[in-house]
């Protein structure tokens, strides 16, 4: 299997499809329809197929840090809630990452991404402080996003009428900007490593992807 979801698959809450024994599948999936185990299966069988893969750590990297952001805007078919999607690199080694449904519905493509990037931003805030414990002082970090609107908004003091409606949690983001702590540069959509944490794609797509986050055969020893 080549990648672990079809690009094509929408999972949906169905509640006329059949259901299939949830015992026995407990530890897959909670009250599993037929749709929703096939997709579990699938996943089974790219971890099956992919076990030569692993995350590569090589000695003597630097220690230049940089965040990817993203988002899949209102991808959840049941509660249109987007997914936000992060990766922390420090050189070029992968040190954290997550995707994780957004709590509050965005409205917005916009609204979606900001608020991944304020996610980053999190992420960006903890890596320097952790660094500093090593003795190692990063200017801003620098998050990379490819949604100009997101990036527009994170750089401009003045409130829109149209962003109002943005919790104001999410706008420590612009306030960590202007004070320099972190910044803010646009990343193609193509280019943007977090895609593949927040969608199925397709297999050119994630194949791509999948060695920009540093996966590559364990035997492989380079970065």
């Amino acid at each position: 299997m080549k990648t672990p979801m079809s690009s094509d698959t929408k999972l949906t809450k169905d509640e006329e499809c059949e259901s299939v024994d949830s015992t026995k599948y407990r530890g897959m999936i909670e009250a599993p329809k037929t749709s929703h185990l096939e997709a579990v299966k699938r996943i089974f069988r790219y971890i099956k197929g992919t076990m030569h893969l692993g995350l590569w750590y090589p000695k003597g990297t630097g220690i230049e840090t940089v965040v990817y952001a993203d988002s899949d805007h209102a991808g959840d078919y049941v509660d249109r809630k987007s997914t936000s999607g992060i990766c922390t690199f420090v050189g070029c080694c992968l040190t954290s990452w997550f995707s994780k449904k957004q709590t509050a519905l965005a409205i917005s493509t916009t609204e979606a991404e900001y608020v991944s990037a304020g996610k980053a931003c999190q992420q960006a805030l903890w890596m320097k402080q952790a660094l500093i414990d090593y003795d190692v002082r990063l200017d801003d970090v620098p998050i990379m996003c490819d949604n100009k609107g997101a990036i527009d908004l994170s750089k401009n003091p003045v409130q829109h009428s149209r962003t109002k409606h943005i919790e104001i949690r999410h706008h420590f983001l612009r306030d960590n900007v202007q004070k320099g702590h972190i910044s803010i540069k646009k990343v193609s959509s193509v280019d943007n490593i977090t895609d593949i944490l927040t969608k199925p794609i397709k297999r050119e797509s994630f194949n791509y992807l999948r060695l920009g986050l540093g996966m590559m055969n364990t035997f492989h020893k380079s970065c």
